[in-house]
């Protein structure tokens, strides 16, 4: 009872501080999170549910209730999942728009959400190839803003992947490590019955997702596509020690799907505009062949820039400093007498 009371205390607090974080923000930032609220009481009818939620049975023919891959993500059947949407929300309008823009955070969010409700029912669909399971078509239902939650932390890493979050005995943990948390965290939690499966599967494809578009497809206002950063390898989701196998995996997956014509080959320009004379560079191939031409480049370069500003000198030539020679005292001719005339002044 005592805490029901504490409870009720802060509701009136709880209901400002969730004010403050809408109250700032966009106009389709509002109407999502108000969309949200609002669904949340259809979650009663199951009809509703089997409806708008992702039914991997159904969104193929002869159903194909493809509509289901746009609405799913408004869909809640617990309070909490509400909350936790509208602060996810909330933070993505302080965070995200005003650095993309209202139109690219909204894009962003129809792309995952679409990409996860589809990659979420394809592995159900995977899922039943092997099991025969027909439960997995029919009776599990794909719902919710989860994969978008990942997603979200994806951008995030990518905006400020060094900000430290909470400091810990055995290290800091910072925006990069947030993205395979969550999935790590979700899956044990499944284990232990906490949470359903969807969960897991829908904040993998999240990351996958959100993760290809950062990378490779988002436009930025410079006429530049997606985000070859070092720092944003697929790799960089993981723990130092596991990043250069899973390169490996990932660069040959990539370079599979330049192959056969599903990926362009990645072009990455560095842009040396601090130097006097301005130099571009583009580099295409993998990450090792684009880093040497990149050193290449840079040494070719400041062996330039040292030439016109330096001058050489010949192969052992030593230049020696010259010290100054005094003047050479005054001299006087023989027999003649120095004079000094002093002026006096009277006062």
């Amino acid at each position: 009872m005592a805490s029901l009371r504490n409870l009720s205390k802060n509701v009136p607090y709880l209901g400002q501080q969730f004010s403050a974080l809408l109250g700032n923000t966009s106009l389709s930032v509002k109407i999502i999170s108000a969309i949200i609220f609002f669904t949340y009481f259809l979650s009663f009818s199951e009809d509703a549910i089997k409806f708008l939620s992702v039914t991997p049975g159904y969104i193929l023919p002869p159903s194909f209730w493809i509509w289901t891959a746009c609405t799913y993500c408004f869909l809640e059947i617990h309070f909490w999942e509400v909350i936790v949407d509208s602060v996810t929300i909330g933070l993505c309008g302080k965070l995200i728009e005003p650095l993309w823009g209202q139109l690219e955070l909204l894009v962003f969010f129809a792309i995952v959400n679409i990409g996860v409700g589809v990659v979420s029912a394809s592995f159900y669909l995977f899922l039943y190839m092997f099991t025969f399971n027909t439960d997995l078509l029919f009776y599990v239902h794909i719902h919710g803003l989860a994969g978008f939650i990942a997603g979200l932390s994806v951008a995030v890493k990518q905006i400020m992947p060094d900000h430290v979050i909470v400091k810990t005995p055995l290290g800091k943990i910072t925006n990069r490590n947030i993205p395979l948390l969550l999935v790590i965290v979700s899956f044990i939690m499944y284990l232990c019955g906490m949470l359903e499966g969807t969960y897991p599967t829908m904040l993998t494809a999240g990351l996958l997702v959100s993760w290809t578009y950062l990378r490779f497809y988002q436009r930025h206002s410079n006429g530049t596509r997606g985000d070859l950063a070092d720092n944003f390898t697929f790799a960089s989701f993981f723990p130092t020690v596991s990043q250069p196998p899973i390169s490996l995996v990932a660069n040959a997956i990539h370079g599979g799907l330049v192959r056969i014509g599903l990926c362009r080959r990645t072009v990455r320009k560095f842009d040396l505009a601090a130097a006097p004379t301005g130099v571009t560079v583009t580099l295409s191939g993998d990450l090792h062949d684009m880093e040497r031409r990149r050193q290449i480049a840079l040494k070719a370069l400041n062996e330039r820039l040292s030439k016109d500003q330096v001058p050489l000198l010949k192969p052992k030539e030593t230049i020696v400093p010259v010290p100054a020679m005094p003047p050479p005292p005054p001299v006087t001719p023989p027999n003649q007498t120095t004079v000094q005339v002093h002026n006096v002044i009277d006062t």
